[in-house]
Order: C-alpha cells, then sequence, then structure tokens
C-alpha cells in the first residue's frame, strides 16, 4: 500500500524543469501544436476516489516549441497528485505558458470519476470536460474553434 501511494502522488515530488531537460526548441513555425488524447488518471482529493481520461493540449508557439513527449509528463507530473480536474486542467495550462512562452495555450480535460461510479449518486457512463484557455485561445473565437475542431477531429494515426 506505501508504495502504491507514493506512485500515486508522485507528482508533488515533480521537479518542471527537470521534466523539461532542455527540451525547448527555437523555431520559425506560426501554427497550432496539438497533442491529444494524452491518457491520465489521478485521485480525486476529497474522496480518495480514482478519476481517469484524456487530456488534449494546443499551443501557438511564438519562438519555441517544446519537446513533444514532454507534454505528456507535465499532465502526469499534475495528475499524480491528490487532485481536482478543474486544478489539473489550469495547471497543465499554466504550466505550458510559463515553460513555453507560447501566444496562446488550449487545455482539454476529459474525465470519468469513480466518487460519481460507485457513490452519491452511482452514474456509470457520465463524465466530465473542463477547459482552460489562455492567451489567443481566451481571446480569438477563431483559434478556439480550430483547436476543438482538431481535438473532434477523427484520426486514422
Amino acid at each position: 500500500m506505501d508504495q502504491a501511494l507514493k506512485f500515486l502522488t508522485e507528482g508533488y515530488r515533480a521537479d518542471i524543469p527537470k521534466i523539461v531537460n532542455g527540451a525547448l526548441y527555437e523555431v520559425k513555425y506560426d501554427e497550432m501544436v496539438v497533442v491529444r488524447d494524452i491518457e491520465f488518471f489521478s485521485l480525486c482529493e476529497h474522496h480518495l476516489l480514482p478519476f481517469f481520461g484524456k487530456v488534449h493540449i494546443a499551443y501557438l508557439p511564438r519562438t519555441r516549441v517544446i519537446g513533444l513527449s514532454k507534454l505528456p509528463r507535465i499532465v502526469d507530473a499534475f495528475a499524480r497528485r491528490l487532485q481536482i480536474q478543474e486544478r489539473l486542467t489550469q495547471q497543465i495550462a499554466q504550466t505550458i505558458e510559463e515553460t513555453v512562452d507560447p501566444l496562446g495555450v488550449g487545455v482539454i480535460c476529459e474525465a470519468r470519476h469513480f466518487c460519481m461510479m460507485m457513490r452519491g449518486v452511482e452514474k456509470q457512463h457520465s463524465g466530465a470536460m473542463t477547459s482552460a484557455m489562455l492567451g489567443a485561445f481566451r481571446d480569438r473565437k477563431e483559434t478556439r474553434d480550430e483547436f476543438l475542431a482538431l481535438v473532434n477531429h477523427k484520426s486514422s494515426v
């Protein structure tokens, strides 16, 4: 049990600069970067029950991009804590904004919560969606709409 809890809460020991490890690259690229369907699991801080789902991340580079594998690692750094979905979504967006300094960041989190499935309302198929839109994603409807279209696009990859 001790090892399991240590693993499930290892995000408290995460060091974002160490996770990024210098994987920031100068570029002349002004189109949206999207990484979607990043799987995660977390523990509800209110009930100590799991919640799990997918995170979709997009950003508009200003002068640099981050290594693609770093985005799931950032998700895990915040998901592997006692957490609520709303804060998780915001923490991911703010960290990308602070680390990459893009023109904007969009994060959407879709999750199923055992605290809703096993207790209380006992709804097995309900889910929650949260979003955090910063910079151009908040200010420009076109940018937000492009992100939503790309997240909803059915991919064959």
